[in-house]
């Protein structure tokens, strides 16, 4: 038997049942069935799980789900709303920032986490905040790019 942790993911109340050693990753893919977290390196180098908990961008690999015990959580799948892509998906397609997808919903949830802390973030203040995701596919200009253009649509919008 293990413990019980409350979650808030995406909007929605879980209760969960979860042995001492489980990470949040765990949780989410196997226990909630919310698949777009990765399942990458499992030591917080890749950033392919990264989600937004309690507003900062996580590796959810590394949170051991005790520890998210009644913490709110997002992940790629809460960006899309009423059918509507967020500004930053399109943005990731419009522009080519996305080849193979694998690292895309970490992408996009470091980037989330960086324009909701901060709505009008430079070029550097990009490159940190996606620092922690690797991408071996687009070389990483066609996702700052990518950014960029969400962040200026996100303020001519008023989102």
């Amino acid at each position: 038997m293990g413990n019980v942790i409350n979650l808030k993911v995406n909007g929605l109340n879980y209760s969960v049942d979860v042995e001492l050693g489980e990470t949040l990753l765990d949780v989410l893919r196997e226990k909630l069935d919310i698949t777009s977290p990765k399942r990458g390196c499992e030591m917080g180098e890749c950033g392919a799980c990264t989600v937004i908990m309690n507003d900062l961008a996580v590796n959810s690999c590394l949170v051991l789900a005790i520890e998210a015990n009644n913490a709110e959580i997002y992940t790629v799948e809460s960006l899309k709303k009423n059918g509507k892509l967020h500004p930053l998906q399109k943005s990731f397609v419009d522009n080519g920032a996305i080849q193979c997808g694998f690292c895309t919903p970490g992408m996009l949830m470091s980037a989330k986490a960086l324009i909701d802390r901060n709505p009008d973030p430079t070029e550097d203040d990009i490159k940190e905040a996606i620092a922690g995701n690797i991408c071996r596919c687009t070389g990483y200009k066609p996702i700052v790019e990518a950014i960029k253009k969400a962040v200026s649509t996100m303020k001519k919008e008023g989102s």
